[in-house]
């Protein structure tokens, strides 16, 4: 049998030297792991990066973007940052918000180098179907015309937990990140939700975040209307209580797997290179607007071809970790699971990865090689 494929990740840490910035260690890093290699002549390149929600900050700062994007630029290309908008209430539901959003986050072409260029146009609706080469539930993928439309494709990926996915690393940011409203909801479709009516206390904070009004309150219980319910996941974060938790029933990990179908047809046929920040690990995602304290100490940076062996890496760096005790995942109750499934033990972070091999999207084996330290 033909030896298994091994992609290569390289990584520095968050350590730097008195004369040396973390900036310059990415800078490093991606020399060393080939990022000049891209043909980016003259290319339109979409940086795809998560600006992060109103009142979030735990997303990655603008200055990081600027290292890339001048890269970009000295090779000829002309780059852009990127996002698509969101199903749920929010700063970021169509490009004016987001925008903006992102302005207030420190995004704009004083620090990053390149502008803001919304990924599916004004209301989130200008998009194009792509079909996925290897798609199982999928055969065709509905993402923003923009970001389909660039010649290359660059993420940049702020690693943490995700209460549906078990972590959001490149593929989920690719994935999610790159699907246009409509197919977000392809995405989130078999991802319901359930209601603790024993732990709900009816507080209502469910149906403020909710975009199409699924949670119901009566009688100071909620109950969620399936067939209004698109499953993005939104209120199982807000949830003061943990009373609502995804209903995978017979799909399993169909969000997980429609998710990685996604990032195939964002990434198939064209230049891609993807950067990991293993720092200020969150146990929910971006999306939030708020950011909860660190889970784990901060790792350092990952850069690869390869989206599956990127993410593999990372987690692997993760679970490696110690607890920090004050955190929410040192207060879990959980027991006998790992990191992210005790902060999110309804999901099961491994299909991801698993379903990413399976589809030819890249390969769980990585040779890790350090960089700058």
């Amino acid at each position: 049998m033909p030896k298994a494929k091994t992609s290569k990740v390289y990584f520095t840490s968050v350590r730097t030297k008195v004369g040396t910035s973390l900036l310059d260690k990415l800078s490093l890093l991606l020399d060393k792991a080939g990022f000049k290699e891209l043909d980016l002549e003259k290319k339109f390149v979409a940086i795809k990066i998560h600006f992060g929600e109103r009142g979030n900050l735990t997303f990655l700062r603008p200055n990081f973007s600027r290292v890339v994007a001048d890269k970009i630029k000295k090779m000829g290309g002309k780059p852009f940052l990127t996002d698509c908008s969101t199903l749920y209430v929010g700063s970021r539901k169509d490009a004016i918000e987001h925008i903006e959003t992102a302005m207030i986050n420190g995004y704009v072409p004083a620090v990053t180098g390149c502008p803001v260029i919304m990924g599916d146009g004004l209301k989130g609706t200008d998009d194009v179907t792509v079909p996925i080469e290897g798609g199982v539930l999928l055969k065709e993928a509905i993402i923003g015309r923009t970001i389909m439309d660039a010649d290359a494709i660059i993420s940049m990926s702020h690693f943490k937990g995700h209460e549906m996915l078990g972590f959001g690393g490149a593929i989920k940011n690719l994935g999610m990140g790159c699907g246009s409203r409509a197919g977000k909801k392809v995405m989130h479709s078999d991802g319901i939700v359930q209601v603790d009516k024993d732990l709900c206390i009816g507080c209502g904070r469910c149906f403020k975040i909710c975009a199409h009004g699924a949670p119901k309150i009566t009688n100071r219980k909620c109950k969620i209307q399936e067939n209004v319910c698109l499953g993005c996941g939104r209120c199982i974060g807000v949830c003061p209580t943990d009373a609502i938790s995804p209903m995978w029933s017979a799909k399993a990990g169909s969000v997980d797997m429609k998710t990685t179908e996604y990032a195939k047809a964002v990434v198939q046929g064209r230049p891609q290179f993807h950067i990991n920040f293993v720092i200020d690990v969150s146990p929910f995602c971006d999306c939030h607007g708020e950011s909860d304290a660190a889970i784990v100490p901060d790792v350092g940076i990952f850069a690869s071809f390869d989206p599956v062996a990127v993410d593999q890496a990372c987690v692997d760096a993760v679970l490696a970790q110690p607890v920090i005790g004050n955190s929410y995942l040192g207060q879990s109750k959980v027991k006998g699971r790992d990191h992210f499934g005790k902060v999110s033990p309804d999901t099961d972070w491994r299909i991801q990865l698993e379903h990413g091999e399976k589809i030819g999207l890249g390969t769980r084996k990585y040779e890790l090689i350090n960089v700058g330290d």
